[in-house]
């Protein structure tokens, strides 16, 4: 009976609204009752259906409805409620974006998409898709790690937590060694670059170890940097991003003061010089505290999601099969 009413009203109704077939199925025994009625009556019968699912409808969205509703929710689908918090935040979220406010209209739109949300998650629980479909699984896994560790990376360890920790681990107070490294680059992209950028590169070693300017060497030999070296002392990890493992490989090894012979990477030829280097230090706890409670925060979290992954092993049902495949 619905497919008869006019399409405009059938848009109206939200989705499960569409699919209620407790109210159609009243109808036929209400128009056969009425033997001999007129279209016009027939017409009217379907009109009143409608109005009565439009009203709830409105009902549904603007509250009226939801009488029986605990007063922190706006919805019920299935038996699950939609809270008012969740509400607020999805209403909260639009408001940000918009610049005319958020009217009627938009917040019952944020509810239909919280109903019709609501409606897909029972439908993906009924396919199975949490254990069947291997991205819900790994996002339902990261979800579940992610709320184990959530209160130790919270949380302010004392300075007594910290002391004991970093006596236990005396790796944390110690800063790796550092290096300050400018080079000169001399792109070679095909095989025909090859013999000028080498040239080049040969060219600017010997102007730098015969105390040429550094800027002018490079502003004569060299080419722009794809992504220029920092003017600062930096960690073997951070170098090896702007380097590549070759051209560090050859930074480290050399002292301060010192230029490389031109070295091939997969870009081109780098000419290197190492400005300033910091070896390995321990320090006070003072100057790395922000490290250490990095760490401490990160161990904790570890030890906390061992433990409860113990608890669900104790208390789930495992069978393994006696040889692996």
């Amino acid at each position: 009976m619905l497919r008869r009413l006019p399409h405009t009203l059938h848009r109206r109704l939200s989705r499960a609204q569409r699919g209620a077939r407790v109210v159609l199925a009243h109808l036929p025994a209400a128009m056969s009752s009425r033997p001999g009625g007129s279209r016009r009556a027939t017409v009217l019968l379907v009109l009143g259906a409608a109005a009565g699912i439009l009203a709830a409808a409105a009902g549904l969205v603007g509250g009226a409805g939801g009488r029986s509703l605990p007063p922190d929710a706006v919805a019920r689908v299935n038996g699950q409620l939609i809270g008012a918090e969740e509400y607020q935040r999805v209403l909260a979220g639009l408001a940000s974006d918009r610049r005319d406010g958020v009217d009627a209209e938009a917040r019952r739109q944020v509810l239909e998409r919280l109903i019709d949300e609501e409606l897909l998650v029972e439908r993906g629980l009924e396919l199975g898709l949490a254990r069947r479909d291997a991205r819900v699984r790994k996002e339902l896994t990261a979800a579940v790690i992610d709320s184990v560790v959530a209160e130790s990376a919270d949380r302010e360890p004392s300075e007594t937590e910290l002391e004991a920790f970093s006596a236990e681990r005396p790796d944390v107070l110690r800063r790796l060694g550092r290096l300050r490294v400018r080079q000169i680059w001399c792109r070679a992209a095909t095989a025909a670059d090859e013999p000028a950028a080498l040239a080049r590169a040969r060219q600017a070693a010997d102007r730098l170890r015969h105390g040429d300017a550094f800027a002018a060497v490079r502003d004569a030999a060299g080419d722009p940097e794809l992504a220029p070296l920092p003017d600062a002392l930096l960690p073997p990890a951070k170098l090896l991003d702007y380097l590549g493992p070759t051209a560090l490989r050859a930074a480290l090894a050399l002292e301060p003061g010192a230029v490389s012979d031109p070295v091939r990477s997969r870009t081109g030829y780098h000419v290197l010089q190492v400005v300033e280097r910091r070896e390995n230090a321990d320090v006070p706890l003072d100057e790395t505290r922000p490290e250490v409670v990095a760490e401490f925060r990160r161990r904790s979290g570890e030890r906390a999601l061992r433990t409860y992954l113990e608890q669900l092993r104790r208390r789930g049902q495992i069978e393994v099969a006696a040889s692996l495949p």
